[in-house]
């Protein structure tokens, strides 16, 4: 069942940002994954959620993603990210 990662963010470090763009998107691909958003212009509709940014990434199965996220080629990526950004990040469970 596929399974999707969202991650709501803020850059707080954009010349630490463009390292983790460059590198990024080839270890997503590496465990299957997708980007399906990644940064597009954003509108609330409903309540008061504005985040800055926000990225979805799907994958085969939550433990794919989990792969990914906790895999050696993106751990680097991962310290970048964790120091440039405030982020808030889930995995769910998608309904195919």
């Amino acid at each position: 069942m596929s399974a999707y990662v969202l991650n709501q963010v803020e850059v707080t470090d954009p010349v630490a940002m463009q390292v983790y763009i460059r590198g990024v998107a080839a270890t997503v691909a590496a465990y299957g994954g997708e980007y399906l958003v990644r940064n597009g212009t954003i509108e609330t509709v409903e309540g008061d959620w504005a985040p800055k940014g926000l990225i979805i990434l799907r994958f085969a199965s939550v433990a794919r993603a989990r792969e990914w996220l906790n895999s050696p080629e993106y751990a680097p990526l991962k310290q970048i990210r964790l120091t440039a950004t405030r982020s808030q990040m889930i995995i769910v469970e998608g309904v195919q």
